[in-house]
């Protein structure tokens, strides 16, 4: 029987716009499995990027259930969202995200350092980046690397805690088709040899097709889920 890593129950987030309110979902209910690979699209304005920031603790729903990994957070304070964040979930986006005046070392230590770790950081962090094919450049900062080289920063940035889950946003979006197509082989060699379980959220049917099952939202809910 495969395991839930994510299970969302009637999820809605309402937002406030002045003498306003904004739908953003609308009950929505989905499941992602530990071990897979899942692309979530959607066109603009279909409540995707809000069901990625609750997903990723980054946001709580105004009502439903949100259960990750087995713990129930969709009601934690921002401080406890936070802590767990940073254990469960590792997090890869469009723009790198990379701190411009520390090491491609540094960067991927952030997320140890958050965690309150003070033993095997560095180690952990030389760990993740040989992985991830950068070896040889631990000590550039990120202005001295390619975009598809940043990127790999990110991804070995991400999965350093072991999280439960790695979410990318749009992670071949700032790249050209070659490199992208080298950073998602990159990115599934990970659910492949590691285990991980990926959400990526794509606008592109060619890196969604590359994916286990792909979540369609529209208008706030699930339209299809491949299940």
């Amino acid at each position: 029987m495969r395991e839930e890593v994510i299970s969302a129950r009637n999820l809605t987030k309402v937002y406030k716009m002045g003498d306003q309110e904004v739908h953003a979902l609308r009950g929505l209910t989905t499941s992602v499995y530990r071990g897979e690979v899942v692309a979530i699209m959607g066109p603009s304005g279909s409540g995707k990027s809000t069901l990625m920031n609750i997903l990723g603790c980054l946001d709580h729903p105004t009502a439903g259930e949100y259960i990750l990994d087995g713990e129930e957070v969709s009601q934690l304070r921002d401080d406890q969202l936070a802590s767990v964040r940073n254990r469960k979930v590792g997090f890869v986006f469009q723009s790198f995200n990379l701190l411009s005046r520390q090491s491609a070392l540094s960067n991927v230590e952030l997320p140890l350092r958050y965690s309150g770790k003070t033993t095997g950081r560095r180690e952990r962090a030389r760990a993740a980046l040989e992985s991830v094919g950068l070896a040889d450049r631990m000590n550039h900062r990120p202005y001295e690397l390619s975009g598809g080289q940043q990127q790999r920063v990110a991804i070995a940035r991400s999965l350093v805690n072991e999280p439960a889950i790695i979410m990318a946003d749009e992670p071949t979006g700032n790249l050209d088709s070659k490199v992208g197509q080298e950073i998602m082989d990159l990115l599934l060699n990970l659910n492949k040899d590691r285990g991980t379980t990926l959400i990526i959220v794509t606008h592109d049917p060619k890196v969604a097709a590359q994916t286990g099952r792909t979540i369609r939202i529209r208008d706030g809910v699930v339209e299809e889920s491949g299940l």
